[in-house]
């Protein structure tokens, strides 16, 4: 009897303690007077505090109708900032270099872009046979029948491994010299056309000179270290130049491989045809008194530059780093020809060109 009392009296003390059934938390007291206390529990629907935030950051974004992305819609008092390339001096791009000369002109004008060391002499290992195919293109026809001596077939590498008594046609031995950089065609085309290299060396100098290129001097046909034997950056850019107005050689120099006529497939070695933008051809070179040597020319929106360099320790590192600077430059510099400026370089080419030997297949006809 006694436990069930006090169970009651509990039971009344509890029901006492909390609002009666039917009142709500939004009426701030109970009926007893006792106060009441209100929280924005999770589980309470309440409005999201953060949803004007959210409009606000939606409003700033401007959709897009063609599922482009979407823009940062700015206030119009807040302008884009222009992005300005960033300008690198001659003297610090130098310092990225491992040439120890090089040079960059405009393929039109002729215009001096960028250089360092251009007039230091330095042997020219391989690249001076661009003179040995220009003169072979000049005095041979394609057809021609080159006898191959045992002093041209024991040339050391390059080559192609010409054998000795045998005769190969002038237009694989071109191809070879060019693409392949085939010190033993080079030896043969020399000895077919002068009948000695030393006296085929005279014409190269010869040529070169005519070109413009006046500190050049030939020893070889193949460009092998000889006493005596020099080039500068500069002298290569102009011959380049001018070998590259010639359509034959442009067309020859331009090619990864060719096919010779007895089968065998000829490799460029300037990498540059598919590892740099916009080459249109080049010569690369090398020996041990040399180092890397190399030129070419290259073209991208329409404008066009020739980069030479001698001595170099990494060159394909160095020409891509020339070729995208020389174009950055020239457009900094506003080195662009006009219609004029193309007229006269054309006047003065072709006034130039009545001096050579041209390189038709009519003309060709007349010599051996």
């Amino acid at each position: 009897m006694q436990k069930s009392a006090a169970l009651l009296i509990l039971l009344l003390v509890i029901a006492l303690s909390f609002p009666a059934a039917g009142q709500t938390a939004e009426d701030g007291t109970s009926s007893s007077g006792t106060a009441t206390l209100t929280s924005d529990h999770k589980f309470i629907p309440v409005e999201d505090r953060l949803s004007e935030l959210r409009l606000e950051i939606i409003a700033s974004y401007q959709p897009t109708t063609d599922k482009a992305p979407v823009l940062l819609n700015r206030p119009p008092d807040i302008k884009k900032k222009h992005v300005q390339p960033v300008k690198v001096s001659d003297t610090s791009f130098r310092k990225r270099l491992s040439a120890r000369s090089a040079i960059i002109i405009d393929a039109l004008t002729g215009q001096e872009i960028y250089s360092h060391n251009p007039d230091r002499p330095g042997q020219p290992a391989s690249t001076i046979k661009v003179l040995t195919s220009l003169i072979a293109i000049d005095y041979l026809k394609n057809q021609s029948l080159v006898p191959v001596s045992g002093r041209a077939a024991s040339m050391p590498r390059s080559k192609i491994y010409l054998n000795k008594g045998k005769s190969y046609y002038a237009n694989d031995l071109i191809n070879a010299v060019l693409l392949a950089s085939a010190n033993d065609a080079s030896v043969a085309l020399a000895e077919k056309i002068a009948g000695t290299e030393s006296s085929f060396a005279q014409m190269m100098t010869r040529k070169a000179n005519q070109l413009g290129a006046q500190k050049t001097v030939c020893k070889t046909a193949s460009g092998l270290t000889a006493k005596g034997q020099q080039t500068t950056a500069r002298d290569l850019a102009m011959i380049f130049g001018e070998a590259m107005k010639h359509e034959e050689f442009a067309e020859r120099i331009k090619l990864p491989k060719a096919k010779t006529s007895y089968g065998k497939t000829l490799r460029s070695h300037n990498k540059a045809l598919w590892q740099i933008a916009g080459a249109q051809g080049g010569k690369t070179g090398y020996t041990w008194a040399a180092k890397q040597t190399y030129v070419g020319k290259f073209s991208r929106n329409g404008e066009e530059i020739i980069v030479a360099i001698l001595g170099s320790r990494n060159m394909w590192n160095d020409i891509d780093r020339l070729v995208d600077y020389g174009f950055s430059k020239k457009h900094e510099l506003g080195i662009a020809g006009t219609e004029d400026d193309k007229t006269t370089t054309t006047e003065d080419s072709l006034s130039l060109k009545s001096d050579l030997v041209v390189l038709s297949d009519n003309k060709k006809s007349e010599k051996l």
